[in-house]
């Protein structure tokens, strides 16, 4: 193998161009040596930042490219996710999938399946794990300063009353769009990090903007195994902006407000892992406390450097990878049951 795991990007929308592409690039023992994409605009942009990568059409030239690539990068519609992945696979790459991982549990298994049967990796990308609220509600946790935790609120709100084109689309619930298919996974995947299995989930699903073909507007309450009851929303259609989070212990709280800054940085432009990255002023700080002792927490910096770093590891060295098939596996499952509690007004109970 060579001194870098040699990558390909298939996708240069959004994720792909302001996430995988420059922390890929930004990970030591990573080259960015292929970008699959047909649109002009996306090509010219993505030639001129990465002008050493070589730029394909379509993912399918990937497996002529030589020397063959290690890793292949799925960030594309959510309903190709999974067959481009099994493509990779098949042609003896590994593989990094973006949200969702998979459209259902059971399309997460068969990806799960096929990468053990191939000897190759099938790595969901949470980088939300590395946001810097996650991270300190983490700190908090491992220092005991909020007690046992007893309920959990998470939100991805946001004010954006022109809804995507593409949930405009007729089909597009049936291709995986739509917030159930966005944010609503890291939502999930960050309760089940932090809180353990979910063994009861219950959800209401909306559609509040009348020209989207979608659920745009999601609540979905789990409760873990552990006790701890999380309560997460997603919705582009709140005014004003709730808190990103709120923890409450049996000795006190932490209420955080405000969004991770990486994503805006990334953005901008910025280098992941430069001097400051991924801190925030204190201004957005949360508070921690209880009662009338409550004082402002500096927030634990992001990485999400951490989460390719982690993949680079566990292709070279056979260490965990940052994220499971399994936990994609369990994250799913959690989605698939928050969809039949929607559609059934009920609540539906995991495995024991």
């Amino acid at each position: 193998m060579s001194s870098n795991l040699r990558v390909g990007l298939a996708g240069y929308g959004l994720g792909g161009s302001t996430f995988h592409a420059p922390l890929v690039s930004a990970t030591p023992g990573l080259e960015l040596v292929a970008i699959a994409t047909s649109n002009p605009e996306r090509v010219s942009k993505a030639r001129a930042r990465y002008p050493n990568a070589q730029v394909v059409a379509s993912h399918d030239e990937f497996w002529t490219i030589t020397p063959p690539l290690d890793l292949v990068v799925v960030s594309t519609p959510h309903a190709t996710h999974a067959p481009i992945a099994r493509a990779a696979l098949e042609h003896g790459c590994h593989v990094v999938v973006d949200k969702p991982f998979a459209t259902s549990s059971a399309e997460a298994r068969d990806l799960a399946t096929m990468a053990k049967q191939h000897g190759r990796l099938a790595i969901p990308f949470q980088n939300r794990r590395w946001d810097n609220e996650i991270l300190t509600v983490q700190k908090l946790m491992r220092d005991g300063t909020l007690g046992d935790i007893q309920r959990y609120e998470s939100r991805y709100e946001r004010w954006r009353p022109v809804p995507k084109a593409r949930w405009t689309e007729p089909g597009a619930g049936e291709r995986g769009e739509g917030v159930l298919g966005d944010l609503t996974v890291h939502l999930v995947d960050q309760a089940l990090l932090l809180f353990g299995p979910a063994r009861r989930v219950y959800a209401e699903f909306v559609r509040q903007n009348p020209t989207v073909h979608v659920t745009d507007d999601a609540f979905i309450a789990i409760t873990h195994k552990s006790g701890v009851i999380a309560h997460l929303f997603t919705s582009p259609n709140v005014a004003i902006l709730g808190p990103r989070l709120t923890v409450l212990g049996s000795k006190g709280a932490y209420v955080k407000h405000g969004i991770d800054p990486q994503e805006e940085a990334l953005l901008a432009g910025g280098t992941p892992g430069s001097h400051g990255w991924g801190e925030e002023p204190e201004s957005t700080w949360g508070k921690v406390g209880a009662g009338d002792d409550v004082h402002p927490l500096r927030s634990e910096p992001g990485d999400y450097l951490k989460f390719y770093e982690g993949v680079a590891h566990a292709i070279r060295d056979g260490a965990a990878p940052p994220v499971t098939t399994e936990q994609g596996i369990a994250m799913m499952e959690v989605l698939d049951a928050a969809r039949l509690s929607a559609r059934e007004n009920r609540v539906v109970e995991l495995g024991q």
